[in-house]
């Protein structure tokens, strides 16, 4: 695998985000952590809602020194209900929380395809209704949903993920319509393979289920329609999603912006 090339500084541009209050879903690692950060260094109150506690009390040890705050908030997202309640009050939301299975459809256990669901999809869908009421009153509001390239295109043995994400990106589409009256934007980033634990998973289950090395599931399966060969960081998707809640971005709504280094080029 090529080595990652330099990534740009902390802060690629400048975004004040001060009184502002964010929501990031999936904010104990990886790509949720890394929005986290980066809307709390543009001084946002960050509500920082995973299932996982520790990963938690590790965010929030990272923030010393950042222009906002975060709150660890522990939250199952399969908890509708509490999910709808957690978004009352925010303006920017970032629903980023996933999990990933690798399997046939024969295979695939069907209790998991509906988990899978409910937190891609309803979960957002609660959160945002959560969301809409504040961001409505005030007459500004910012969502952006971490979909996927598989938003954009489907691969075989992930149905869940798959479906999840493009239904994601229907909800995106929809939220973005209605919001628009109302000074709301809601849009999609569609990164390819991130350095994630859920990747690096990902990695002994496509071996297993297409009957080859780990080593060479990143070469041939997820890598090869890829013309940047390399894994995308999630402090680049995190600045993509900054990018989304500035004022640059105020007339961009019901996209998607592929950060998939050239997959749906093809």
């Amino acid at each position: 695998m090529t080595a990652p090339s330099a990534l740009p500084g902390p802060h690629a541009f400048n975004l004040d985000l001060g009184g502002r209050t964010a929501l990031v879903t999936g904010a104990a690692s990886g790509i949720g952590r890394a929005c986290a950060l980066r809307l709390a260094a543009a001084g946002a109150k960050v509500r920082a809602v995973d299932r996982d506690a520790e990963g938690l009390e590790t965010l929030a040890e990272r923030t010393h020194g950042l222009a906002g705050a975060v709150e660890p908030h522990v939250l199952d997202l399969t908890d509708l209900d509490a999910a709808e309640q957690a978004a009352a009050g925010t303006d920017v939301l970032v629903n980023n929380a996933g999990l990933q299975l690798v399997r046939p459809l024969e295979e695939f256990p069907p209790d998991v395809f509906h988990t899978v669901l409910t937190v891609m999809l309803e979960a957002p869908f609660r959160l945002i209704r959560g969301a809409l009421p504040h961001m409505y009153g005030q007459g500004w509001g910012r969502i952006v949903n971490v979909s996927s390239v598989h938003g954009l295109r489907a691969s075989a043995f992930k149905s869940a993920y798959v479906a999840a994400k493009h239904g994601l990106e229907g909800l995106s589409k929809t939220a973005a319509l209605e919001g628009a009256p109302h000074g709301v934007t809601s849009n999609c980033v569609n990164p390819a393979y991130v350095r994630t634990a859920l990747v690096e998973k990902q990695l002994a289950d496509q071996a297993r289920t297409h009957g080859i090395p780990r080593e060479r599931v990143l070469t041939e399966i997820m890598l090869r329609d890829s013309a940047v060969k390399r894994l995308i960081e999630p402090e680049e998707v995190a600045e993509a999603v900054a990018y989304l809640c500035g004022p640059q971005a105020a007339f961009m709504t019901g996209t998607s912006l592929a950060l998939d280094g050239g997959w749906t080029a093809h």
